[in-house]
């Protein structure tokens, strides 16, 4: 899918200013509820996981607490994992499906991983299904002190007393057709430059570390996700969404130079899930078993090692 008209929003070659991101916040309006379809499913894990406050997100009269799930206390000794999910608030299936396996899957790690899953990283965002948040600030690109974005600082905080205890961190993410209807054509207009038509990739796909390489945990985590959907193929020139493919299914992006999730622990594994749920290959359910799906393989891959 591919999107050729101008961005209704700034003026060509010129990045935004504020009266444009005012302009483009009026645009952005509530679709769904963070505190029905996230705080409502965190109350149901009460009962058996410690749920803990890290934060608060405001926004004028607007306020959106954070929430992390321990579901068991810190022991020492134990390879620590973080899970987000929600860092881009229109990508649902990295919230439900964060949400999803601590439903069905965390407490068979009981006692042998110690897990910190933080669901939805940005409730501004996810409630207008949007990438940005209320600044037009990409926190997938703001986890970098100081930050600009106050959801990535918010989570920057949760992970510090923790850093150096991570064995891996999974960030879970989706490549939807609106990255190129919606989201690009803003970037563009909103950093004053032209828009260049991409393609998305039709699949489930990883994005690895290009300074710390770990290719049998991506591919660990591909056997297992693609008994779920399918694994995005090549393009043409041998590339998934403009970076070259490493591996099937893998491409690999500089995290802590470009200040994405993945980056903040230090952890050994790392990588970014990315399903696709508009395609006529993959249902809403599906992409929500796919991000469990590669947890549990991120976990196991873990526990393997030596």
């Amino acid at each position: 899918m591919t999107a050729t008209t101008a961005y209704p929003i700034g003026t060509p070659g010129q990045a935004w200013n504020p009266a444009d991101v005012a302009a483009w916040r009026t645009r952005q309006v509530p679709q769904r509820s963070y505190a029905d379809d996230v705080l409502c499913a965190l109350q149901l894990l009460r009962p058996r996981f410690e749920v803990l406050p890290y934060g608060e997100v405001v926004y004028g009269d607007e306020r959106y607490p954070l929430f992390a799930v321990c579901p068991e206390p810190w022991l020492a000794g134990l390879p620590g994992v973080l899970v987000t999910g929600g860092v881009h608030g229109y990508e649902t299936s990295g919230v439900h499906g964060a949400l999803q396996f601590l439903a069905q899957h965390a407490q068979a790690y009981a006692g042998r991983v110690n897990l910190l899953v933080a669901p939805c990283v940005s409730p501004w965002a996810y409630e207008r299904i949007h990438r940005w948040n209320f600044d037009a600030v990409d926190p997938n690109r703001s986890f970098k002190d100081p930050s600009p974005a106050q959801e990535a600082a918010a989570l920057m905080r949760l992970v510090q007393p923790l850093r150096g205890q991570f064995a891996a961190h999974m960030d879970l993410h989706e490549t939807t057709d609106t990255d190129e209807s919606e989201y690009r054509p803003a970037k563009a207009a909103r950093d004053g430059e032209p828009f260049v038509p991409g393609t998305i990739p039709d699949g489930f796909y990883l994005v690895d570390d290009t300074d710390n390489p770990q290719p049998a945990f991506q591919q660990a985590i591909i056997s297992a996700v693609e008994r779920v959907t399918h694994i995005a193929p090549t393009d043409d020139q041998g590339e998934i969404i403009g970076s070259p493919a490493v591996d099937r299914g893998v491409i690999r992006y500089a995290l802590r130079e470009l200040g994405l999730c993945a980056s903040i622990t230090g952890a050994r594994f790392t990588t970014t899930t990315e399903v696709y749920p508009d395609s006529p290959r993959a249902t809403p359910a599906q992409c929500n078993t796919a991000q469990a799906t590669a947890v549990c393989a991120a976990l196991d891959y873990v526990l393997a090692q030596p």
